[in-house]
């Protein structure tokens, strides 16, 4: 039924949240553009964030339009206090599908009663739900406080250029972006690049909150004998190994090809491992080329590993390289995949662009190289595959710096004071959480 929100999963949620006695919380709905995958924005950024928020004793819900992935149409879940739901899909009618498909989202947030809806991306279905909020929220038929998340420059210079769209969904997209990062209570940012982006359109500083991705606790053990069936898989012996652990849009393939030819020129015995898989087939490019510069045997492509097996490939790593070209899109990013890295211990050498300083202390927990600096770029990976010692210590640093200034448990703070009311002496906190959810 259209906009129902009374399902088992739910009242097994409300149950829950009964028994626990949260009589006075916040109640936040967060509203995706996509579904949970192959996308990641919402299992990387907005999950671990509502987990935390959770734990916190606020009621959070996530509500997915799966049109990229229409067999979780319907589905729904409760992990760690997060109730998430994937809105079934109207029928595919030209234009009436996309209006549709956004009222079945903000519909279901409001049958929520929430104090916040929280939209990801001010693009997509979580931007045209936040405008129609918007417009509702003039109207005066609700006082829902509007937060928007950015974690991307999508208009000009950014994925409108990388992404594969037509000049109508650019512009379109473009003036989503500017729309939605300016009609809102309160905007969240990914990166310190997109923050002055936001304060350039007019946002006021204090609407502006500063939330960059962070660190989940989650424990998956690596035993030896994994470690040493993945080098025998590869066939590295007792090679030291070099991780390149990418999605292959965040710098010319050229640079990296460059690079694993001067670590072999230096460092001859190293093997290189190569993680990830690309937007438009970038990786058989990469692989292409290195065979045609004879550097084929000295890689080994294990392209899109889960989640849950990352960790025993970060374990054979001596080193990882995070090249990033000096790009908009780079800039405003906030790796996830970087982040992997540290908090797994990885040692690493990255470019000093963008959102890579503010998880990178240069020489305590990791290494930074000036963008384009090819060969000091090789310099420094080779300097830690010939010092053990200082690997260990950079990995060690990065690890603990992960998990004590960057873990979504502290971060969820700075989204909590953007669901604040701006007003002073008013709170936003207990008429909402007192109605009940439908």
């Amino acid at each position: 039924m259209l906009g129902s929100c009374t399902t088992p999963k739910r009242d097994a949620y409300l149950e829950q949240e009964k028994e626990q006695g949260y009589n006075n919380t916040m109640r936040i709905v967060f509203v995706g553009p996509f579904a949970m995958e192959p996308k990641r924005t919402m299992a990387v950024r907005a999950l671990p964030l509502g987990k935390a928020l959770a734990a916190r004793g606020h009621q959070v819900v996530m509500l997915l339009p799966p049109w990229d992935k229409p067999q979780d149409a319907g589905k729904e879940w409760i992990e760690d206090g997060v109730y998430v739901r994937n809105v079934l899909l109207p029928a595919r009618l030209p234009l009436l599908q996309h209006l549709l498909l956004t009222w079945r989202l903000l519909h279901s947030a409001l049958k929520h009663n929430p104090a916040v809806i929280h939209c990801f991306k001010p693009k997509s279905y979580a931007g045209l739900a936040a405008w129609a909020l918007w417009q509702w929220k003039r109207m005066g038929q609700t006082q829902v406080r509007l937060v928007v998340d950015t974690d991307d420059w999508e208009g000009p210079g950014g994925w409108n250029e990388l992404g594969q769209y037509s000049w109508v969904q650019k512009r379109f997209f473009a003036w989503q972006e500017r729309w939605g990062l300016t009609h809102c209570d309160a905007v969240t940012v990914a990166s310190r690049a997109l923050e002055t982006i936001v304060w350039s359109l007019g946002v006021p500083p204090t609407r502006v909150h500063y939330l960059p991705n962070g660190w989940w606790p989650e424990e998956h053990s690596v035993a030896a004998h994994k470690i040493a069936a993945l080098r025998e898989q590869y066939g590295f012996g007792n090679a030291p190994i070099a991780l390149l652990y990418t999605r292959f849009f965040e710098y010319r393939l050229e640079r990296v090809l460059a690079i694993i030819q001067g670590v072999l020129a230096k460092a001859p015995e190293t093997r290189w491992l190569i993680v990830g898989k690309g937007l438009f087939g970038e990786e058989e490019q990469l692989l292409a080329m290195a065979r045609e510069q004879g550097l084929a045997p000295y890689i080994a492509y294990a392209g899109w590993v889960p989640p849950e097996q990352l960790p025993a490939y970060f374990a054979l790593a001596k080193v990882a390289i995070y090249p990033f070209d000096d790009t908009l899109i780079n800039r405003t990013k906030c790796a996830v995949k970087l982040i992997d890295l540290l908090a797994a211990g990885v040692p690493v050498v990255a470019d000093n662009v963008g959102q890579n300083a503010e998880y990178i202390e240069h020489g305590i927990s990791g290494l930074l190289v000036a963008p384009d600096e090819t060969e000091h770029f090789v310099d420094a990976v080779v300097q830690l595959l010939r010092d053990p010692d200082l690997a260990r210590r950079l990995g060690k640093a990065a690890q603990a710096r992960m998990r004590n200034a960057f873990a979504w448990h502290k971060l969820a703070e700075r989204a909590e004071r953007a669901y604040q009311s701006q007003e002073p002496g008013t709170s936003i906190h207990n008429k909402a959480a007192a109605s009940s959810l439908c």
